[in-house]
């Protein structure tokens, strides 16, 4: 066999490997992307101990950003579904339109409470509340439940500073003001699509589907006044939410209007940095969500604590993603990858979009899939000058979003909170999922022909 023939094999066999310890063996992705790893090492012909020091260079390259980031946002985001700051935003926003509007305003709101958290924990917490504005307004539970779970994944899919996205702009070198501001300018229509306007369309195959949440609901446990502690203001919860997309925005469209050795420029780059933003972010919120509403320190720090938690395990999996994808530049296959698109003039967006979507449908894990492809094709962004790193950012995220079915952890969610069947989950929460996955790739591109 050819040697370059040989080394493209070798990954694929590694791909492969990861895919099978997942689905078949039910090893944590942890687990698997380490022994892929070790076996893309192996077989490639570097040496064991170099296949060690590599692969635990690229984990501790990632997180040295990305686990800082995921973190931070956990913190705030904890802060903000405790203090009651997100539930203050959902009835702020179905409390602005009418009955027939209340899809699209519960959509907004769960993007903006999404921001900072992660998908599986926003939805747990916000699920007891989409029941209750159900029965509150008389609205099937679906109504209120497709749009909340839309809005929730356009951020997860999307936006900084959730595990995928933030991966990939590590991986990719891209600028995090422009990557969220691209984001934003693709999830507003995207959660306009798959929220209120998907939610009307297959509403007609759920004509009473989840009656309207009286039987179903699981125990609401909302903040309130009676619980000692006084709810957030609207618009300090909204300054906590939008302050590190904001100030990282700011960075990224202002840094040019002052010189570069102005101690003004070295502050914008100071506060506009990902981990710096956040973490004036969980401070801000830690006064205004925290002490302001009645929580002594010890419960903050309880708070703080258990939202580590579920962050912890998609950590260390987007620290194995950099131990795989040092492992592609250390057996040199990551050149040869780039060498091969080239040549057949592959579009990097679409590469890194579909090598995410294939590796999502077969391992169901969306952070997975986000860091598998990214690691294959960053070489492509570094070989192609032409390439926008921040849209490849999206296009690789939004294929992480594919074709959620029965081997994702959120398709059960969504099927066990929502009392559905199988086949409804198909035709509700798998269409959603593979719609915005979609809608993403389609505004990327244009996106990427508008600039260019």
């Amino acid at each position: 066999m050819h040697p370059d023939v040989y080394q493209l094999v070798s990954p694929v066999l590694a791909i492969l490997l990861l895919i099978l310890l997942i689905t078949r063996l039910r090893f944590h992705p942890f687990l698997a992307l380490i022994l892929s790893a070790g076996f893309l090492g192996i077989v490639s012909g570097v040496s064991p101990v170099d296949t060690v020091k590599s692969f635990q260079k690229g984990f501790g390259g990632i997180l040295s950003s990305v686990g800082l980031v995921v973190g931070l946002g956990s913190m705030l985001g904890g802060l903000l579904l405790e203090s009651g700051g997100a539930d203050k935003i959902a009835n702020a926003f179905v409390g602005m339109g009418s009955r027939r509007w209340i899809p699209t305003t519960i959509c907004a709101a769960a993007l903006l409470i999404g921001l900072p958290h992660l998908f599986d924990v926003s939805f747990v917490m916000l699920v007891p509340l989409a029941f209750v504005i159900a029965r509150r307004t008389n609205n099937y539970i679906l109504r209120i439940g497709v749009p909340l779970a839309a809005g929730l994944y356009v951020s997860h899919g999307l936006l900084p500073p959730h595990p995928s996205p933030t991966l990939a702009m590590a991986a990719y070198h891209a600028d995090a003001g422009k990557t969220i501001f691209y984001g934003f300018l693709i999830a507003v229509p995207m959660a306009i699509i798959s929220g209120p306007l998907f939610t009307s369309f297959i509403m007609r195959w759920f004509p009473a589907s989840g009656g309207f949440g009286e039987d179903a609901a699981p125990a609401a446990n909302p903040v309130t006044e009676s619980d000692g502690r006084r709810l957030p203001s609207l618009p300090l919860v909204l300054v906590a939410v939008l302050l590190p997309p904001g100030l990282m925005m700011l960075r990224t469209f202002g840094r040019d209007l002052f010189d570069k050795h102005s101690p003004l420029h070295t502050w914008l780059e100071f506060v506009g940095d990902p981990i710096v933003s956040l973490l004036i972010a969980v401070l801000f919120a830690i006064y205004a969500l925290g002490i302001r509403s009645g929580f002594s320190l010890t419960q903050i720090q309880k708070l703080l604590g258990k939202s580590l938690g579920p962050a912890a395990g998609v950590i260390l999996i987007l620290g194995a993603g950099g131990g795989l994808k040092e492992m592609l530049v250390a057996t040199h296959v990551s050149d040869l990858i780039a060498h091969w698109a080239v040549t057949w003039q592959i579009n990097p967006l679409i590469l890194g979009w579909a090598i995410a979507a294939l590796i999502r449908v077969a391992i169901g894990s969306a952070t997975v899939a986000t860091v598998t492809a990214a690691g294959i094709v960053a070489p492509l962004a570094a070989a192609d000058p032409n390439v926008s790193l921040e849209l490849l950012v999206l296009a690789t995220s939004s294929g992480g979003l594919m074709l959620s079915h029965l081997n994702d952890s959120g398709f059960w969610l969504f099927k066990e909170y929502f009392k559905l069947s199988v086949s409804e989950t198909l035709k509700s929460w798998t269409l959603l999922v593979s719609l915005q996955s979609l809608i993403g790739l389609a505004g990327v591109l244009i996106l990427n022909a508008l600039i260019h």
